[in-house]
């Protein structure tokens, strides 16, 4: 499993990254233009930091008296430092450096500011409506971190890690091992739903249908192993998720010719190991974990 390389997210610690990388910025602009502050803009990193470790401190029992009126302090120090730094922006919008270098860093850093005022809106939009006005912000509307605005939250529904943080990759492989597909999904996709599209995606590449099929049980469904035999794959070996099995269908997952996709298959978790291990795969910022399926070529030998 591969996670973008974010602190775990909770409310009060986006807010104080917003609060903190802001004034930071604002800093780099001064500097920039040869002054000590920016007129009008205050540095709240202290009573943000403040009220992001009272909340972290705060006990299950205080959680539910004195959070709220916590929190309503943090968004609103947060809301003022936006605030405030868009109206540096608009005071010094005719502000020039000393030379051209100066000039494109100053552009650089006014950038980055609006970015992450950007950014500060729906980190204390989302804060007000979850903790504030208790409501239930949709996965797909929230933000994890301003630094890897990109990252989705991922269930697992693994005992040891039920949520992760970051991308599922799709990965495919060819009886030569290969790497013939690769895509970093949005999201958290269900696994399933990727099988037609790699079976018209080999086609493709290599001209012809696969041989063989082989994945794990999350690309199970009757639907998709339809779809494989009418594409025309011999051996399609994708074992059955749950319920229980018909005795034709477990005599199928029993005889050698499945059991030897399933090994050719479970070959691939190798190939994910060395990216992980070799490739940067292990802390990445577009990456965060990975589904893997095999194909074979007609007239490929079975690998394992």
């Amino acid at each position: 499993m591969v996670q973008t390389d974010i602190h775990h997210p909770t409310d009060n610690t986006l807010l104080w990254d917003v609060v903190r990388v802001v004034t930071r910025l604002i800093g780099r602009l001064a500097t920039a233009l040869e002054r000590r502050r920016i007129k009008g803009f205050r540095d709240r990193t202290r009573s943000a930091r403040r009220r992001m470790q009272e909340i972290q401190r705060m006990t299950t029992r205080q959680r539910q008296d004195q959070q709220t009126a916590t929190y309503r302090e943090l968004i609103g120090i947060a809301e003022e430092v936006i605030e405030s730094a868009r109206t540096a922006l608009r005071q010094t919008r005719k502000a020039r450096g000393k030379d051209m270098i100066t000039d494109l860093a100053i552009a650089e850093t006014r950038k980055e500011i609006e970015h992450f005022c950007g950014l500060g809106d729906r980190v204390t939009d989302q804060s007000r409506r979850r903790v504030l006005n208790g409501e239930q912000v949709p996965t797909a509307e929230k933000l994890y971190s301003i630094f890897e605005p990109h990252t989705d939250l991922i269930k697992r529904g693994q005992a040891r890690s039920p949520i992760e943080f970051g991308h599922k990759v799709f990965l495919a492989e060819s009886a030569r091992g290969l790497i013939t597909q690769y895509d970093v999904l949005d999201g958290n996709p269900i696994d399933e739903q990727h099988v037609v599209i790699s079976l018209v995606r080999h086609r493709q590449t290599f001209g012809d249908v696969s041989k063989l099929y082989g994945s794990d049980r999350g690309f199970f469904s009757e639907k998709n192993v339809m779809s494989c035999k009418q594409e025309g794959v011999k051996v399609v070996c994708i074992p059955q998720r749950g319920g229980t099995k018909a005795p034709e269908r477990e005599a199928y997952e029993k005889s050698w010719e499945f059991k030897d996709g399933q090994r050719f298959r479970a070959g691939i978790e190798g190939r994910i190991s060395v990216l992980f291990r070799g490739r940067g795969m292990n802390v990445s910022p577009k990456v965060a974990s990975a589904s893997s399926y095999g194909l074979q070529p007609p007239c490929s030998p079975t690998t394992s």
